[in-house]
């Protein structure tokens, strides 16, 4: 009888709860994430992981549609959060060296000033920020210079993904017909 009771009590209540009114629709800039090793988190499941996961970029992929992007839609000279929406974030889980200085284990946001024949990468300690509106100079831990390069062919989305290097990895940031690596040493 309690349970019959518990039963048409639990339906009543679902009844009168409003359902939820909308789901939101798909962002036009989604939200991505890659890892070093790449493919770590695959890796760790089919047992195939041979060394620890040792970093994690978080970032959303604005697309060109047809806009022109360096100097135009992301102004030379000016603070970019390194993507749309949030700002980048990029998880360190052992201590690196970017440019030399030391960077503890943990969150970051990443951000860039960029410029026609370089970028000015920025490590900085404030997280979970939208866009670069908020952005402090004084939480920043390091910038490094890294030169611009050329890509032949145009890349439609935002992408940033690590590749192995003699000393640990860069992470690779794509889009348009641009390209930098950002040098992290392990």
């Amino acid at each position: 009888m309690k349970q019959l009771l518990a039963i048409v009590l639990f339906s009543a209540a679902s009844l009168l709860c409003p359902a939820q009114s909308k789901v939101p629709p798909v962002d036009k800039s989604p939200m991505d994430m890659s890892y070093y090793p790449v493919g770590y988190p695959v890796l760790k499941i089919q047992d195939k992981a041979t060394e620890p996961i040792l970093a994690r970029v978080i970032f959303s992929r604005p697309q060109r549609n047809g806009r022109s992007i360096f100097g135009d839609l992301v102004e030379f000279g000016k603070l970019w959060r390194l993507g749309a929406n949030e700002a980048t974030e990029v998880e360190f889980f052992q201590t690196v060296r970017i440019g030399g200085v030391r960077v503890k284990k943990g969150r970051y946001t990443l951000y860039c000033i960029p410029y026609a024949e370089k970028w000015t990468m920025i490590i900085n300690k404030e997280t979970d920020t939208w866009g670069s509106f908020k952005y402090d100079e004084s939480k920043d831990l390091t910038r490094l210079d890294v030169p611009v390069l050329k890509q032949t062919e145009p890349l439609e989305s935002l992408a940033m993904y690590f590749e192995k290097s003699a000393s640990g990895a860069y992470l690779v940031i794509v889009w348009d017909t641009v390209r930098v690596n950002l040098p992290i040493t392990f």
